[in-house]
């Protein structure tokens, strides 16, 4: 993607012409993750009713905290460039960082600081949108939009300030500067939006005045449904697709391959700042796991294709998670295969409602009770492809995207009629 001089691009747009976005992020294209998966399905279809979106996101280096793609491809701090549709980004500098917390939030703030000069450079948007975490964007969001003179719709992508709570990142019964700052733009964006409807319900309930949802989800026509898995093996294979972190409680799948042993195996796609201690805790334990990087395309879904269930996790000890959807149960839906939901609340009740698969306890013993009771009776994984049709009818991006096109027009047409 080539540079473009940005004096050339801060003009108005031509009259006739779709809304102009804003969107402040701390993880964009060529990066794989959360947002960007997220945001890409979502300017895609913007891109299609000829909305314009500039991404204001620091210089290509998550997971790991420093630039591990070449320099045309990771960017450089602010040379706007063209994006996969029509989009067009607009890097900031970052702070190389190893795993620590402290020194991951430095560089959050250090970018996001950033971001908003960035973001008064690029064309005046008709909104500007702020998606988090990281927490620190928020308060660029907030300020941005201020400066600019136009609405703000933060994001909440995670049940956040309370999980700051669960992860322990406040202690005591005085909130933190990060609770306060959430808590404050929280309170004074034109929109809220989350990805689960108990979040929203949640805000609401302390008096954030305009949420709505726009939840994860796929484009299905880029998803193939995978064949059932052979009606009889010698070893029952399990895959986790995902995020290594804090947030999964991974160990608990490790723990239960352990015990299950050489009948099973358990494949783990993917990195994050548990892996470490995961890869330690399966060659203490001897447990049949074998440890993948991140993969994508073919890759991806021969594992898929292989594995007989697909696990879903999320620590039980965390409050804030039943009200949390993981972003991958969209695709394994989609896909297909059986899931091992091992998470609670609404992630509970999707994977209830589609027909998906089991929901087990977070508990060693009770995950290789089920693999057991699985792979004796290997008919429980053949799914009906109910699944994929619940994704088709309620996480389709399309439609997700449309619905935030409405939520998007609605709000500009009460903020220019004065209401």
């Amino acid at each position: 993607m080539q540079d473009e001089d940005l004096v050339a691009s801060t003009g108005p747009k031509a009259k006739g012409d779709g809304l102009q976005i804003t969107l402040i992020t701390h993880s964009y294209w060529p990066e794989q993750s959360p947002p960007q998966r997220r945001w890409t399905a979502m300017i895609k279809e913007f891109s299609h009713s000829g909305w314009d979106v500039d991404v204001v996101t620091p210089v290509a280096h998550y997971p790991f905290g420093r630039r591990a793609l070449p320099r045309w491809m990771a960017g450089r701090p602010f040379r706007l460039r063209h994006g996969q549709f029509s989009e067009k980004i607009l890097h900031v500098p970052y702070l190389r960082h190893g795993n620590s917390r402290a020194a991951r939030l430095l560089d959050q703030c250090y970018s996001a600081l950033l971001s908003v000069p960035a973001g008064m450079m690029v064309r005046k948007p008709d909104v500007v949108i702020v998606t988090a975490p990281g927490l620190p964007s928020l308060a660029a969001g907030y300020a941005l939009a201020k400066m600019r003179r136009v609405p703000l719709i933060v994001e909440m992508r995670d049940a956040w300030p309370d999980l700051a709570r669960d992860a322990r990142l406040v202690q005591g019964s005085v909130k933190s500067v990060v609770e306060h700052v959430v808590d404050f733009v929280q309170h004074r964006a034109d929109l809220v939006v989350t990805v689960t409807e108990g979040f929203a319900a949640t805000l609401r309930s302390r008096g954030v005045r305009n949420v709505a949802t726009v939840s994860n989800g796929v484009h299905l026509d880029a998803i193939p449904v995978v064949g059932p898995p052979e009606p009889e093996r010698d070893v029952f294979e399990a895959l986790y697709l995902g995020n290594h972190g804090e947030s999964q409680k991974l160990d608990v799948a490790i723990r239960a391959s352990a015990l299950v042993g050489d009948s099973m195996h358990l494949h783990m796609v993917g990195h994050g700042t548990q892996r470490p201690a995961l890869e330690k805790l399966a060659r203490e334990l001897e447990a049949p796991v074998t440890f993948h990087p991140p993969m994508t395309g073919d890759a991806m879904l021969e594992r898929y294709s292989s594995a007989d269930t697909c696990i879903v996790s999320l620590r039980d000890d965390w409050k804030s998670f039943e009200t949390t959807v993981p972003s991958k149960t969209y695709e394994v839906l989609a896909i297909g295969r059986h899931i091992t939901a091992v998470v609670r609340g609404e992630a509970a009740r999707i994977v209830s409602d589609a027909e998906a698969g089991d929901i087990v306890a977070s508990d060693p013993e009770q995950l290789a009770a089920l693999w057991r009771e699985l792979a004796a009776d290997r008919g429980r994984l053949v799914r009906n492809g109910d699944s994929r049709q619940w994704v088709k009818a309620n996480a389709e991006y399309e439609q997700l995207a449309g619905r935030y096109m409405e939520l998007i027009t609605e709000l500009l047409a009460e903020t220019r009629s004065g209401r």
